[in-house]
């Protein structure tokens, strides 16, 4: 895709700050600081749309970024920071669950997970919970640049092994840095609206 505009719509901590658009939406969930900023700069082609910290648990709202006016890509609350308090814990929790159980504009719910770590505890219930709510249960296998080519093949596997994905296809090598990836999942992201228009 061409990318002509993207923006930072609005970042939103309750159903009525969402943004009134009509345009489908792809939403990335992950835990705290494996990248989903980073990989929504890399996909726009820009450096700091959607702003990002070493420090892990920063993005505590829901951030909607509009593409061309044709999608936003919506950035969750990461998850499973271990210096967060369990009230804030849990109020993230149903902010995620709000947005993925009454967002009708929603398509796609995309998993994030660091190529270099077996996914955890949090990641099979997050994983677990987006196929709950229906969807097709993408894994964007973040930081690959990080990795050779044998070692993201037996990653990738762990990976699918671990959250019980039947096809490996599903599961998608992705780097901010070097860009791989970027264009795979811009195809994806493509076919996914397509079909809706279809």
């Amino acid at each position: 895709m061409i990318i002509r505009k993207a923006e930072l719509l609005i970042t939103a901590v309750k159903k009525a700050q969402y943004p009134e658009t009509t345009v489908p939406e792809i939403a990335f969930a992950g835990k705290s600081n494996v990248g989903k900023s980073s990989m929504i700069n890399a996909l726009v082609n820009r450096k700091s749309l959607a702003r990002t910290s070493s420090q892990p648990g920063k993005t505590q709202t829901i951030n909607f970024y509009n593409v061309n006016d044709e999608l936003n890509l919506v950035d969750l609350p990461g998850y499973g920071y271990a210096k967060v308090s369990k009230s804030e814990k849990d109020k993230w929790g149903s902010m995620i669950d709000t947005y993925l159980s009454s967002r009708d504009q929603i398509r796609e719910v995309f998993l994030l997970v660091d190529i270099r770590h077996e996914p955890n505890q949090n990641d099979i219930q997050m994983y677990s919970w987006i196929k709950g709510c229906g969807y097709t249960g993408y894994v964007i296998a973040a930081k690959s640049d990080k990795l050779s080519r044998s070692q993201q093949i037996k990653s990738v596997e762990l990976i699918r092994k671990t959250l019980d994905i039947k096809d490996k296809s599903l599961i998608i090598p992705f780097s901010s840095s070097s860009k791989a990836g970027v264009e795979e999942v811009w195809n994806l992201f493509e076919s996914i609206i397509k079909t809706e228009e279809v």
